[in-house]
């Protein structure tokens, strides 16, 4: 047998008492529930009451006291450990970088104003371009208007002129008309006088009522013969009304008549 497998005298001491041990106390056990089976029962008295007693007064119970919260603890500041000086090389490189940061923000913000400022550089420069354009077309469309009124008016007037013409040349073809016909009605009352000699001519300024009466007549140049120049005038005299033109318009054209008058016409 080797050494791991030996039993010490100290061993078999402890287990000879713990077995000893569990032997007293199941024997302390037996012993225990037979005495506690052998107890006699404990006698009960009872007492008869003809009355019951009167209840006694309900007591009111005190409110409970409420006890103030305990006050929380104040909070335990841990104070913050003091950071370890930085080497001065750290530093200097901590300090390089946030100058080229902030160079960069810098450069950035400038560039996003740059942006913005031709942004709305670009966006006025087109408001303006549209609004050039708008009037442009505005006045392009004005001078076309005008052009068109223009044009419309010329024509107009064109026409009416043209109607102007027409209308005086009417006039006058009516005009001539009618102091050709009063001419040659005054001459059927002509009645040439004896020892007429040659074709002598009498112009006469012949007054004309609208009607066509005879206000007056008198002799603007004479042919040099009286009995012509006379034998004229009755006729003219003799031959009223004289015919007019219907439009009463033309009448004043007819107001003063110039007329010549020849035996031989």
């Amino acid at each position: 047998m080797t050494a791991d497998h030996s039993i010490t005298s100290g061993e078999r001491t402890v287990s000879g008492a713990l077995a000893l041990t569990m032997h007293l106390l199941f024997l302390a056990l037996i012993v225990f529930g037979v005495s506690w089976q052998k107890r006699e029962p404990v006698a009960m008295v009872a007492e008869l009451w003809s009355n019951l007693p009167p209840l006694p007064a309900p007591q009111a119970e005190p409110p409970p006291k409420v006890e103030p919260a305990p006050p929380k603890p104040a909070p335990k500041v841990q104070a913050k450990p003091e950071p370890k000086p930085l080497p001065k090389a750290d530093i200097d490189l901590r300090e390089k970088k946030e100058k080229e940061l902030k160079a960069k923000e810098l450069k950035a913000k400038e560039q996003a104003l740059a942006e913005k400022k031709k942004r709305e550089e670009q966006a006025l420069a087109e408001s303006r371009k549209r609004e050039e354009q708008a009037r442009l077309e505005a006045l392009k469309k004005q001078q076309a208007q005008e052009a068109e009124a223009k044009r419309a008016a010329q024509e107009q007037a064109d026409a009416l002129n043209k109607l102007a013409q027409q209308q005086a040349t009417a006039q006058a073809s009516e005009v001539d008309k009618y102091k050709q016909l009063i001419a040659d009605r005054i001459r059927r009352f002509i009645i040439e006088p004896p020892g007429l000699q040659g074709n002598p001519q009498v112009e006469l300024d012949v007054t004309v009522l609208p009607g066509g009466e005879v206000l007056d007549v008198k002799a603007r140049k004479g042919s040099g013969q009286p009995a012509w120049d006379a034998a004229v005038e009755r006729a003219v005299r003799r031959a009223q009304p004289l015919p007019l033109p219907q439009d009463p318009t033309l009448h004043s054209r007819f107001r003063e008549l110039n007329l010549r008058f020849r035996p031989k016409e």
